[in-house]
């Protein structure tokens, strides 16, 4: 495990060297990496590009799946929420990360206010999140449920 977390940091350094920002992730199977990501948040203009969610994509890619059972996330500084989410979704078995999110903040990267996000009421969150109905909001749900040839997750 400890060599692939030096692996991560040092991908995370060298990314900030050509530009990006100071994350790196690995993805993990057996002892094979399958996948490395970066941060490319201001090198693509894409608040999604953390450095976890593009090893995720990639890894997928690699595999041909979008599930990676079997494998390890291995990231350079704690996941934040919407990585971990990520990880969630893409059912890794395990995350392992070296710096924590107090690391971060003191460098400028303050997730902890999204990790609080979601222990306050939605009323007072920094974004509004209204819940509308249409009429018709079941509908893709209906599809769904009907096509036999679906594929669940």
């Amino acid at each position: 495990m400890l060599t692939w977390l030096t692996e991560v940091v040092d991908l995370a350094r060298k990314n900030v060297a050509e530009g990006g920002g100071p994350f790196g992730a690995l993805i993990v199977r057996g002892n094979e990496v399958i996948a490395r990501g970066t941060n490319q948040v201001t090198t693509d203009l894409d608040p999604t590009a953390h450095a976890e969610v593009v090893a995720i994509r990639l890894a997928c890619k690699a595999i041909g799946d979008f599930r990676l059972n079997g494998c390890v996330l291995v990231s350079s500084c704690e996941p934040c929420p919407l990585c971990l989410s990520a990880a969630l979704w893409a059912r890794v078995d395990r995350v392992v990360y070296a710096a924590d999110r107090h690391d971060a903040a003191k460098a400028g990267f303050d997730d902890r206010r999204f990790y609080d996000v979601f222990t306050q009421p939605r009323a007072s969150w920094p974004v509004a999140v209204d819940h509308i109905r249409t009429g018709a909001e079941l509908d893709p749900f209906t599809a769904w449920e009907a096509r036999p040839d679906r594929v669940d997750y």
